[in-house]
């Protein structure tokens, strides 16, 4: 675990500095404290305010609680503040240093549908829009009921969120949806770090102990209920905390190669934006106890993923106007199609990579530009014959293509792919951009199979007593395909009904 701890400080820095009020881990193993204290130190000062906070500290420990969480990212923080608020004691344990997990790469926003945001913003949506759109989405192969309790639980999600802080008052658009129902930050920023800190700020608030670097290796049972886990403090003491139930919210596999090639040997090779923590361990856990999986092949790889070191480039870009050109300096798809159709069309090109352009008007609405531009992944040019030269591209045909583009946006019709979402604006404020990308592994739509009351099933359709999952662990809700922005509603949605089914079974 110490490999990939290091590793996941290193991406997470700047992230963690912005949770001043909500964190700093706990001390690394004894059996390496001179160089924990010196690594201590350096990130310190990397991190800034994020030394000032805490997470819960092993003298604080106690050896039962009602219900154990595992995972501290967005679905388990949503699990346990939904199960504080039904009165129950929780306690969340994470195995990496630092709590967010995926979410914290999260970048579009949070789907929901018939929302006060979108009725504010006078946009037109039903749940059963939302519905239809995700099932098309995922080919007609998503679980019905998963689907629709996730469908018609988003505007109240959403809600939730407000109450507590938790502000998406920003609406932008997503491959695959027809309306704008991804809800973001008001500021166009990325939702992951947004929601991370404001779940935090939340667990703080209301006294949640949450552990990091704490690794459940075992979930317990006696006499067939789930009855506590054995987890592992700093890589170095082993523990049994016992509760009444158990909450599994680790995330998916799209990080452990060995799972990947397992199930999907044709993606061996890909990079993926998954954090280092994302290795499958909760899947193994609940398998281990009789639960079952689905859809395990159903691995979604996304189309603009940055290749070196892997990073994502939102949704956003292209919902707020953003194309694909090829290195012909033409487009060559519907941008605004779903994941899977975009990846493909990229794939087929020449070269297999591709640009995402865009202009001064998509910077300015999608402020998580500025960290890809601090990344050093973004080339940029006053004009687009200069930036066409800087990609290596034939700059009259580039300028011949987004001049097309222009107008076609000007007309609401694309001549070329028949796109019909995220053409409000034309490309034509400089200074103008581009972000060389090509698919990468981004989720895991398989997983355990749970129902909507976040029961982990067996094959008998039978639940295991005490046992619940929620987010990426699980599987069956996005089917062949995950939409942009859903996962975000689904830790959410299926966060917070664990934490409240769990307090129905434990009372």
């Amino acid at each position: 675990m110490k490999t990939r701890g290091l590793a996941l400080v290193a991406s997470l820095t700047l992230v963690v500095a912005s949770l001043a009020g909500c964190g700093t881990t706990s001390s690394t193993s004894s059996k390496s404290s001179s160089s924990s204290k010196s690594r201590s130190s350096k990130k310190t000062e990397v991190t800034s305010g994020a030394s000032k906070t805490q997470y819960s500290t092993m003298k604080d420990l106690k050896s039962k609680y009602d219900v154990v969480i595992i995972g501290a990212g967005g679905a388990g923080m949503s699990a346990a503040l939904a199960a504080k608020e039904k009165g129950l004691k929780p306690v969340i344990l994470e195995k990496m240093p630092v709590a967010g997990g995926n979410t914290l790469k999260a970048s579009s926003g949070m789907n929901a549908s018939e929302t006060k945001v979108q009725k504010k913003a006078g946009i037109k949506d039903s749940n059963e829009k939302f519905y239809q759109e995700t099932l098309t989405g995922g080919h007609g192969t998503n679980d019905k009921a998963m689907l629709r309790f996730f469908v018609d639980h988003s505007a109240s999600a959403v809600d939730w969120l407000d109450g507590m802080g938790i502000k998406l008052t920003n609406l932008t658009i997503t491959g695959g949806m027809s309306v704008k129902r991804t809800h973001r930050p008001a500021d166009g920023s990325a939702v992951g770090g947004y929601l991370v800190n404001g779940l935090l700020k939340n667990v703080k608030k209301n006294s949640i102990p949450i552990y990091v670097n704490a690794d459940v290796t075992k979930i317990n049972e006696k006499a067939g209920k789930v009855n506590g886990v054995k987890v592992k403090f700093n890589q170095d003491k082993t523990k049994t905390i016992s509760s009444k139930a158990v909450i599994v919210t680790t995330g998916g596999f799209g990080a452990s190669k060995a799972m990947i090639k397992q199930y999907r040997p044709d993606l061996s090779k890909y990079v993926t934006t998954n954090q280092a923590g994302s290795t499958g361990d909760g899947i193994k856990m609940i398998t281990d106890l009789g639960g079952y999986t689905v859809d395990m092949d159903k691995i979604q790889i996304h189309p603009t993923v940055y290749q070196k070191p892997p990073y994502l480039v939102g949704e956003a870009v292209r919902g707020e106007g953003g194309i694909l050109v090829n290195t012909a300096g033409d487009r060559f798809t519907n941008e605004m199609g779903t994941r899977d159709v975009v990846s493909a069309a990229i794939n087929k090109q020449p070269d297999q990579y591709a640009y995402v352009l865009f202009d001064g008007g998509v910077k300015q609405r999608v402020t998580a530009i500025n960290q890809y531009e601090k990344k050093g992944m973004v080339e940029s040019a006053a004009t687009l014959s200069d930036l066409a030269k800087k990609l290596n591209v034939p700059s009259a045909e580039l300028e011949k293509t987004v001049a097309t583009w222009n107008d076609d946006v000007k007309a609401k019709k694309d001549s070329q792919y028949d796109r019909t979402t995220g053409m409000d604006n034309q490309l034509n404020t400089p200074k103008y951009y581009a972000i060389k990308i090509a698919p990468g592994i981004h989720y895991t739509m398989g997983g355990v199979k749970i129902n909507p009351q976040t029961e982990v099933l067996k094959k008998s359709g039978q639940a295991i007593p005490g046992l619940y999952a929620a987010g990426e662990v699980t599987g069956g809700l996005h089917g062949d395909n995950r939409i942009g922005g859903n996962s975000v509603a689904e830790i959410v949605i299926f966060g917070r009904q664990a934490g409240t089914q769990v307090a129905k079974y434990v009372k």
